[in-house]
């Protein structure tokens, strides 16, 4: 899984939200600390990309990040 696109990511990232569980969570902000999109995503959100890659390795993000991040998640989901 490469995850070029934000709409990919994005995608990846609510499933990932929406499964509730934490080690599945987890995992998924660490392949997403990897993943090409996340240069997209970090631009979207107004995050430094060296920084919201960061937090997604360590797996802890502040309140104000997660919700950037979630509100460009939500803004695009596939349709």
């Amino acid at each position: 899984m490469t995850l070029d696109t934000l709409e990919e990511l994005a995608a990846y990232l609510a499933g990932a939200f929406d499964s509730g569980d934490a080690a599945v969570l987890r995992g998924a902000l660490d392949v997403a600390s990897r993943a090409p999109a996340t240069a997209h995503l970090a631009a979207a959100a107004g995050i430094p990309q060296a920084d919201l890659r960061a937090a997604f390795a360590s797996g802890e993000m502040d309140l104000e990040t997660t919700l950037a991040v979630m509100k460009v998640i939500d803004l695009h989901l596939p349709g």
